[in-house]
């Protein structure tokens, strides 16, 4: 008879399983709401007072920064997303938060290097600039997403939807009518979706599920 010492072999198959979210606070929630807020605040008062013309270089560099730091913001509501898996617990769900982390980054890149003067033009950047839309409608699809899965509750299940249907709402409105008409609409549009929702993010952190 012999005696075996060695450990029991692991279930494999529970790799497969949803993994619990990692431990998310109210407080970390309203830091993150907070950085959200500024950073949308920051980009619409440029919208608001420079606007996005490409033929003046100042104004067009501001509206880089701005928008980078709209995007900063961005990565905050992701870090929120993640923790609570708001968008549900399936592969497909969890992905969908991954894929939206790579176009963003793109885009975040993209922004920040299109405000130095010196790079403006660089014809490696022009492959780089699809990101912007594309990581705009990956946060349309988010918001869509959590508003049907209902991990989050209440008026923060909503206003996603509201606040990520910015590229929907202010494209189309910047091919019609352009600048500056396009930047007034787009302007008000983040302040009352994006900039909103942090603001709700800080007063009801639990909606999440943050403890």
């Amino acid at each position: 008879m012999t005696i075996r010492t060695e450990p029991v072999p692991a279930r494999t198959d529970l790799h497969d399983l949803p993994q619990p979210p990692a431990a998310v606070t109210a407080g970390g929630v309203r830091a993150l709401g907070l950085a959200l807020t500024a950073g949308t605040a920051a980009w619409a008062t440029s919208m608001f007072t420079v606007g996005n013309n490409p033929t003046d270089s100042l104004g067009l560099t501001i509206t880089d920064v701005t928008g980078g730091m709209f995007q900063l913001g961005l990565f905050a509501l992701l870090a929120i997303q993640v923790r609570t898996r708001a968008t549900g617990l399936t592969k497909v769900a969890r992905g969908m938060l991954v894929v939206e982390h790579v176009l963003l980054a793109v885009a975040t890149v993209w922004s920040f290097l299109h405000a130095v003067p010196a790079l403006r033009d660089a014809v490696w950047l022009i492959p780089m600039d699809v990101f912007w839309p594309l990581s705009m409608l990956g946060m349309a699809v988010i918001g869509v997403k959590i508003l049907f899965a209902g991990r989050w509750k209440g008026v923060v299940r909503v206003w996603p939807t509201v606040a990520e249907s910015w590229a929907v709402v202010t494209v189309p409105t910047f091919a019609i009518f352009g600048s500056p008409v396009a930047d007034y609409i787009g302007g008000a549009h983040l302040i009352v979706g994006y900039a909103t929702l942090g603001v709700i993010l800080m007063l009801r952190p639990q909606l999440t599920g943050a403890r």
